[in-house]
This record gives C-alpha cells, sequence and structure tokens, in this order.
C-alpha cells in the first residue's frame, strides 16, 4: 500500500472516528485502526464489535492495499506532523511507514486479516430524514436514557415505528422524554429497536443543523447512520423495552405555564441545599406562586419563590431538581407547560415543539415540611 493524503482530511476524520475505539478493547485487533487505500481514497474503519464507523477521503492512491495500525498512537502522530502532506507506505502486514518531508516514522501493524468485517447492511429498512430534525430527536432522548442500568434494554433509545412515523423514547426509570418526526414509511409497517447510548452519541456528533437528508438503516439486530462519506454501525440492543406509555397520565387536573430560564435559576440555587442522599426539592404549589425549599443536615436550608399562573389548591410535590434541570435545558421557548395530578404521580413537561417530557416525583416525609424522601414509583 502507497497513499498520499492531505493532513487536514486526516485529521479531520480522525477526529470523527477516534471515540469507536475501545479504550479497554476485548482483542488487541480492536485497539487498531484499519487503513485501506483504493478508488483515489483511503478509507478508515474501526469498530467495537458492538458500534462500528467507516469514512474515506480523497487521497492519491500509488499502490493499493491496507493495513491495520494501533489507533491511538497513529492518530496522535498524524495530530503532531506539520506537513501539509503525508505519505503512509506498508510493503508488509508487520509495519507502515509514515513520511513527510525529511521526517520517516515506522510504526508496528496487525495483519489486516484480523480486522472484523464490518455488517452486512441488506434488507434494511430505510428512513430519510432531515439532519436537524434527527438530532433534535436523539439528543431530546439521550439524556434520559440509563446508563449501565441492570435492565439491559433502557441503556439506549427506543426507536419506535408506526402510523408512518418514528417515535424516539429515553428513560432511566425516574424520568422520561419522547419525541416524534413524520416518515415516508409503509402505513402498516409497525416495528421497534432499541439503539445503544454509545451509538446515539456518536450519531449526534455526525449530524449538524441543516435540513439534509440522512438516510438511518434498520435491520433486526443492527442500525446505520450513513452521512457522506461517513458509516456508522451499530448493533441494537435485545430484549423487551418497558411499556412506558402507561405511565403518562392521559388526564391532568392542573396545566400552567412556568418561566423556563427563572425555573431553572432557582433550581441551581436551591440544589445547593438538597442531601447527598436523596436530592430533592419540595414545590409548593399556590395560587400565582411556586415555592421551592430544601434542606440539608450538612449545608443549611434554602427557600426561593416564583410568579406561576397556578391557580389549584396547595400542592406539595419534590422531584430530583438536576433531573429537573435537564429537561429545562432540553425544551425549549421562554416558557414551559407543566402539568400535574397530585404528590403522588408524574408530572408532565411540554414546550410548542412536539416533544414530551415525564418526571416521577419524591416521596414527602410527613413528619417535617423540609425533608423529603426518595419515591419508590418509577417509570
Amino acid at each position: 500500500m502507497k497513499v498520499v493524503v492531505s493532513k487536514i482530511d486526516l485529521v479531520g476524520i480522525i477526529g470523527k472516528i477516534q471515540n469507536i475505539v475501545p479504550v479497554k478493547p476485548t482483542a488487541p485487533i480492536l485497539a487498531n485502526v484499519l487503513l485501506e487505500a483504493m478508488d483515489d481514497q483511503i478509507i478508515l474503519s474501526a469498530t467495537d464489535l458492538s458500534v462500528s464507523m467507516r469514512c474515506s477521503i480523497d487521497a492519491k492512491v500509488i499502490e493499493e492495499g491496507s493495513v491495520a495500525l494501533p489507533a491511538r498512537r497513529f492518530f496522535q502522530l498524524v495530530r503532531e506532523l506539520t506537513a501539509p502532506q503525508i505519505k503512509i507506505s506498508a510493503e508488509t502486514n508487520d509495519t507502515a511507514e509514515i513520511t513527510t518531508g525529511a521526517s520517516v516514522f515506522k510504526i508496528h501493524a496487525m495483519n489486516r486479516a484480523e480486522f472484523p468485517h464490518l455488517p452486512d447492511l441488506a434488507g434494511t429498512i430505510e428512513l430519510v430524514l432531515g439532519k436537524a430534525i434527527l438530532k433534535e430527536a436523539l439528543t431530546k432522548t439521550a439524556f434520559a436514557a440509563a446508563r449501565e442500568d441492570s435492565r439491559f434494554t433502557i441503556n439506549g433509545v427506543q426507536l419506535q415505528l408506526a402510523q408512518q412515523k418514528a417515535t424516539f423514547i429515553g428513560t432511566d426509570g425516574k424520568r422520561l422524554s419522547k419525541i416524534a418526526a413524520p416518515v415516508a414509511i409503509d402505513p402498516a409497517l409497525q416495528s421497534s429497536y432499541v439503539i445503544p447510548l454509545k451509538a446515539v452519541e456518536e450519531m449526534v456528533k455526525l449530524l449538524d443543523d441543516t435540513e439534509a437528508p440522512v438516510t438511518l438503516s434498520l435491520a433486526h439486530d443492527k442500525v446505520s447512520l450513513e452521512t457522506g462519506s461517513l458509516t456508522l454501525i451499530a448493533k441494537l440492543l435485545a430484549g423487551q423495552y418497558p411499556d412506558v406509555d402507561k405511565v403518562i397520565p392521559a388526564n391532568l387536573r392542573h396545566r400552567f405555564s412556568i418561566h423556563r430560564e427563572e425555573l431553572m435559576a432557582l433550581l441551581r440555587q436551591i440544589s445547593l441545599f438538597t442531601s447527598t442522599t436523596s436530592n430533592s426539592v419540595r414545590f409548593s404549589f399556590e395560587t400565582g406562586q411556586l415555592h421551592l425549599s430544601a434542606m440539608s443536615n450538612e449545608v443549611g436550608e434554602g427557600r426561593v419563590s416564583m410568579p406561576v399562573d397556578y391557580s389549584g389548591s396547595k400542592l406539595d410535590i419534590a422531584f430530583n431538581p438536576f433531573f429537573f434541570l435537564d429537561i429545562l435545558k432540553h425544551s425549549k421557548d421562554e416558557t414551559i407547560r407543566f402539568g400535574l395530578n397530585d404528590a403522588h404521580n408524574p408530572g408532565i413537561i411540554t414546550d410548542t415543539t412536539n416533544a414530551l417530557f415525564v418526571i416521577m416525583p419524591m416521596r414527602l416525609n410527613e413528619t417535617s415540611e423540609m425533608a423529603v424522601q426518595p419515591s419508590t414509583a418509577a417509570l
């Protein structure tokens, strides 16, 4: 293999593919990146066996071929080089030579044949979405997904296809986010997939805020995202995703507006006074007012208030302020709509988009006005 490539272009695709290389690979070959030179292109591939990426850039191919190089060392070297052009050559599977001007570097390589083949994408269902639409759907649901939960399937984002809509759902059992987008698919098609969180986060990095179309391909066990010269492929999570619709209240007794940024500011203030064991804030609603209060033996006590258009009877409920802040950060608009029934059931947060957020309450301790305990309720 002999190829000459632009350093700027190579650094660009390294920035996109580097996170796919596992920090603790289960096999030595997985710590490598596969370089292939063909058809006036250099193609880089990396995988951790669950998530894979393949990307290409134009290059001057003198001799076609391929080599597997230690990814992190190769990436570090390329970034440190100052020459505008880099020559990469490999006469055998054992060593690759990196040349720029008078500088020559030799890197030990591994046999290209050991590198895993990327999954076959034949027979997939293809969804075409705007980049901005898909990025928003994934961003607004991934934050609520679980991380390393024993219920394996919630460590990802569920994608439901039904009635020509793609519905994205993320939950960790204490909060939930749900957002839908129209897609051009067979009206009779109904299916469900769970995309692992690592794949979702890498997809978000590849998407920009434009309306340019992007293709999402789905099979029973894998998903791929194709945008330009990049393809990301991931194994889907196996198992049954929980039925989240049953925890979303159909009828709400109280619905009212709250100024989003003011509530965020107050939650950041009052969260400083929460207990490290409960992380709970009491929300006290009364006509025209919301009072937030928290107390901990380690720090002290805090109370703040803000106007709201609540008009029902006095209602006390407790929420985790950090979960509430996460939802508000992923909401839009100057004001959000908040819906409640009572102190024991979930709260609903919406804005002018079609996103819906659910947050579970925490249990109020009846023996103390300020103290709260974690609720046993969960999504």
